[in-house]
């Protein structure tokens, strides 16, 4: 089965929340006009990025009628939505949400929040504790991660363990030195491409990326969002720094023919990390 999928590479305002959900609008409507089956829109497409004492004030809880009223424009398709979720405690997340048919089918919240360098996500935002793969409308579940989310090696492991054919990163990867080199730092095009190549081969899976272009508080943000197959090869890759709504076709078949012909995650062994774990948990600890 062939999945149409749009990657929505935008620019958010930061901090203008109606002008992101009209924008949000006309790239859902123009996208299934276009007949794409899921729409990807990256981190905080929403709100835009560098918040900080904003984020409280573009915070909404899952049943807030803007939410449910943009769940409603995916009508006959599946989008990938991205902005500060407020909890009924009153903290406030990092999350993607998977809508379809109108309506929110599954929320995730960023685990891993970066404070270090121009990072300073765990000053302003609480850290999601669950991490699931969601049955989809497209015939296989997702994995659903945000950004950091994906340094971290067990979050895409998990995620395909746990059932996930394709997995989503939904990004706001700020460029160092971009405009000189395209190459230097952590968060540039060649850090991120070796690293999405590694997961989707390691877990036979379709990964799709969708970063953000534009610049927030003068961090520039280098956009390049990628669909790769699980055999670690490129399907389609957006251009660096250029807004715009991008349209690449997957098939689904290709993770059966990988995990038949290379059946890593058939020979992983999660009962063996498990013993691993609880022995180096048990030692930090400095429990014998």
């Amino acid at each position: 089965m062939n999945v149409r999928v749009a990657l929505a590479q935008l620019a958010p305002r930061l901090g203008r929340l109606d002008d992101n959900l009209a924008a949000h609008r006309e790239v859902l409507a123009r996208a299934r006009a276009d007949g794409a089956d899921l729409v990807v829109f990256p981190e905080l497409g929403l709100t835009g990025y560098q918040l900080q004492d904003l984020s409280a004030e573009v915070a909404m809880t899952l049943d807030d009628p803007r939410l449910e009223a943009l769940a409603a424009e995916t009508a006959g398709c599946s989008a990938i939505v991205s902005f500060v979720e407020e909890a009924s405690d009153h903290r406030l997340f990092i999350a993607a949400a998977l809508m379809e048919d109108g309506a929110i089918r599954h929320v995730h919240r960023k685990i891993y929040l970066p404070t270090y360098g121009l990072f300073d996500e765990r000053r302003f935002f609480a850290a999601g504790q669950v991490l699931r793969a969601a049955p989809s409308r497209l015939g296989v579940p997702l994995g659903l991660a945000v950004c950091e989310d994906f340094w971290h090696l067990p979050v895409p492991l998990m995620l395909a363990l746990d059932g996930a054919q394709v997995l989503v990163n939904v990004s706001s990867s700020p460029g160092r030195d971009v405009a000189a080199t395209h190459e230097v730092g952590l968060g540039t095009a060649t850090s991120w491409r070796t690293l999405m190549r590694t997961y989707a081969m390691l877990t036979t899976s379709h990964v799709i990326f969708c970063n953000r272009v534009g610049v927030d508080e003068s961090v520039t943000f280098w956009g390049g969002s990628e669909i790769i197959g699980p055999d670690g090869e490129s399907i389609f890759q957006a251009p660096l720094h250029d807004e715009g709504v991008f349209v690449a076709e997957l098939d689904l078949a290709d993770v059966r023919r990988e995990r038949i012909a290379l059946p890593l995650l058939r020979d992983e062994r999660p009962e063996l990390v498990r013993r691993q774990l609880e022995r180096i948990l048990r030692a930090r600890a400095g429990e014998s």
